[in-house]
């Protein structure tokens, strides 16, 4: 097994980060590797083409993933754009007594990583990381987080397939962590910009979703999955609940006229609390397809993802 331990201190302040030009797509039997590049990402291959990264640095106020392609080498993420600067792509975010972890205004919290270390197994990509929730304006921990990012081989899907799991518990010397956030704090995932001028959502099962403001709103699913193009070529995006969540299934977050796909709690309407030696635990999926496609299809790939990610954890 191919092993690497980093351990690193962090700076809040912003990156800039350099285009990105996709390879050509590599045959599907393509070998995973992945490297610590610059000790500020976490790159993942497949044979020569990027399939993801994971900017390990707070930019200013959390590591996220940047990057993620399908398999013919679409890049469907975009980060911080002007008009939402702290939307990172595909990040995690909450509030954590009454601190804001998912904005990066003036107070804002910081999600400072203490190590970090990526390994292969099974032909499986997994990145693992321990951060701690910070309230900067008290200078105290909140929050203890173990954050596992797993990118599956598995060609067989013909879809680039990630599981992000993380474990939330009250830092050391805390009883108790109130949770709680707007309707979109959870999982969020914004999309390029060619994304946002057609789209559709499905959803693994019909139920009424709720309007919160405008376009947003809130479906109770196992999955969600958004369909529409990205530089004139067609994909589709999905993000999964697993059924071992709390609140399983969850409500997810849907919004246009920019296309917004976010997994939530609904801890708007129902905080939670965390308590010393009661750890939260959170799994969710993300799948990306070349090409629109159709219902039956992700339901597919949500089950073969749940009994992937049964079979890591074993």
């Amino acid at each position: 097994m191919k092993r690497f331990i980093f351990t690193f201190c962090v700076s809040a302040a912003a990156i800039t980060m350099s285009m990105f030009k996709p390879l050509p797509a590599q045959t599907s039997d393509a070998k995973l590797t992945v490297a610590l590049k610059n000790d500020k990402s976490v790159i993942v291959k497949a044979g020569e083409r990027d399939v993801l990264e994971y900017r390990c640095q707070p930019t200013p106020n959390k590591p996220y993933v940047r990057q993620l392609l399908t398999p013919g080498g679409v890049q469907i993420l975009r980060d911080s754009p002007g008009d939402h600067k702290h939307h990172h792509a595909l990040m995690f975010a909450l509030e954590a007594e009454k601190i804001d972890f998912w904005g990066e205004q003036s107070g804002a919290g910081i999600q400072k990583p203490r190590s970090i270390e990526t390994h292969l197994d099974a032909g499986n990509a997994i990145l693992t990381t321990k951060l701690d929730w910070i309230d900067p304006q008290a200078d105290k921990r909140l929050v203890e987080e173990w954050r596992r990012i797993v990118l599956f081989a598995a060609p067989e899907l013909h879809a680039t397939l990630l599981s992000w799991r993380c474990t939330l518990e009250p830092a050391k010397g805390k009883e108790s962590v109130a949770l709680g956030g707007h309707h979109y704090y959870g999982l969020g995932m914004r999309f390029v910009t060619s994304m946002d001028e057609e789209g559709e959502f499905l959803y693994s099962d019909k139920k009424e979703s709720e309007s919160v403001r405008g376009s947003e709103k809130l479906t109770p699913a196992r999955w969600c999955a958004y369909r529409s193009a990205a530089e004139g070529k067609p994909v589709t995006v999905a993000m999964f609940d697993a059924p071992a969540n709390p609140r399983h299934p969850n409500k997810f977050f849907t919004m246009r006229p920019f296309a917004y796909l976010s997994a939530t709690l609904n801890l708007w309407k129902e905080p939670m609390t965390l308590k010393a030696g009661k750890p939260l635990e959170l799994t969710y999926g993300v799948a990306a397809w070349d090409g629109h496609v159709e219902a039956t299809e992700i339901e597919k790939t949500y089950r073969q993802w749940v009994m992937l990610e049964k079979e890591n954890n074993r």
